[in-house]
């Protein structure tokens, strides 16, 4: 089989697993997230750590047995039917927006944010040259042994952040029906509307981001910047960095700057970055590029903060689920997007999907805007907990 063969098949059985566990994850994920607004947030924790582990463990049947590649996608269900990586990201804010206040909202989202970077970072890290040494079973031991130790601190050592936990049937229609609530049934100054624009807006940030980084690497190894693999290692570290100096900025923005200037700035500074990347030709002007991102996370986790203030403290589970829904779309549509739009464009600009992703950054900008201005102090609104 050739190497082009080779490419595309893994292209195509990637698209299996993120169709299969998006589809999958669409209706367990948002289940489990307003289920856990009844029950508390440990039970989506434990699920979704299991349904991680079980994708491991077939990742490793897989690779020591030589199984066809297709019992990856059945992992990959497996894993969305018990909540998925979704379920987790529900769990988690939603427990943050359970004992934090909303002043601190936004940079304990901002932190929880920076954690799921940097390990990310890490992994990237370890992983690529562990491959290289050693193959791929022995990576895949190592997370099943964190899988394992992370169920385990979900069961019996996370302290439950739902006040009062009450018993509740799981399979029912009623918690998607709170999905559906929390767009369509009215409430205090509209802000049902903002909740629908405020997800638009991450929608858009989350779909450039991924977009943007999914291209990155073969826009640097092509000409006319011909990086070789110790520039894309700097590029790569450099990408990551914005996880920890957007959390710092954050930090020191909000002694002097409302929430909503401060992702109008990461915006600002997003959109230049990606012009930037647009007409670079030379390494220091890809690095620059690299420079002016450096607030451009600052954005996702002031929206996270604002959402959760516009609805109850009985729907924080209900909302992130949905808002994880929001992500896990916006991932695949940007991988959809850029992938095919960096091929189909070399020949006349190289740098257009990044234009593109600097003018799509303009419809989150502008939806902050107007929603700041038509509720002028939404930072320290909190609307009563809903029946």
């Amino acid at each position: 089989m050739s190497p082009q063969e080779v490419e595309t098949l893994t292209s195509h059985w990637t698209l299996y697993m993120n169709l299969g566990g998006f589809l999958v994850g669409l209706f367990s994920s948002t289940l489990l997230g307003a289920w856990s607004d009844c029950v508390g947030r440990r039970p989506l924790l434990v699920l979704a750590s299991l349904g991680l582990l079980l994708q491991a463990l077939v990742s490793i049947f897989v690779v020591q047995l030589q199984l066809h590649v297709g019992y990856f996608v059945l992992g990959r269900i497996l894993c969305a039917l018990l909540g998925d990586f979704s379920g987790l990201l529900a769990a988690g804010f939603a427990s943050v927006a359970d004992v934090s206040s909303s002043h601190s909202r936004t940079i304990r989202m901002a932190l929880l944010e920076a954690c799921i970077g940097v390990a990310g970072m890490l992994a990237s890290l370890l992983g690529g040259h562990w491959l290289r040494a050693q193959g791929y079973a022995n990576p895949f031991w190592l997370a099943l042994a964190l899988l394992i130790a992370m169920t385990l601190y979900a069961a019996f050592c996370f302290g439950e952040t739902v006040k009062e936990p009450t018993p509740a049937r799981l399979f029912t229609l009623r918690h998607h029906r709170s999905i559906v609530q929390l767009y369509a049934s009215p409430a205090p100054e509209k802000s049902r509307r903002h909740l629908a624009l405020y997800s638009l807006a991450i929608f858009m940030v989350v779909t450039v981001h991924f977009g943007a980084q999914d291209i990155l690497t073969l826009y640097e190894l092509s000409r006319p910047l011909c990086w070789d693999s110790k520039l894309i290692g700097y590029g790569s570290a450099a990408q990551h960095l914005p996880y920890l100096t957007s959390l710092v900025g954050l930090r020191l923005l909000q002694h002097c700057l409302a929430d909503t200037w401060v992702a109008e700035i990461g915006l600002a500074f997003n959109i230049l970055g990606m012009v930037v990347f647009a007409f670079a030709t030379i390494t220091p002007l890809m690095f620059t590029g690299y420079g002016l991102l450096f607030l451009s996370l600052v954005i996702t986790p002031i929206i996270r903060a604002k959402l959760s203030r516009l609805v109850g403290e009985s729907e924080q589970g209900a909302l992130f689920s949905a808002v994880a829904c929001v992500n896990g779309l916006a991932m695949l549509m940007a991988s959809g997007i850029f992938n095919s739009l960096y091929p189909a464009t070399l020949n006349f600009m190289k740098g257009f999907p990044f234009l593109l992703g600097a003018g799509l950054l303009f419809i989150p900008a502008i939806l902050i805007g107007v929603l700041e201005k038509a509720n002028p102090h939404p930072d320290f609104q909190q609307f009563p907990q809903s029946p």
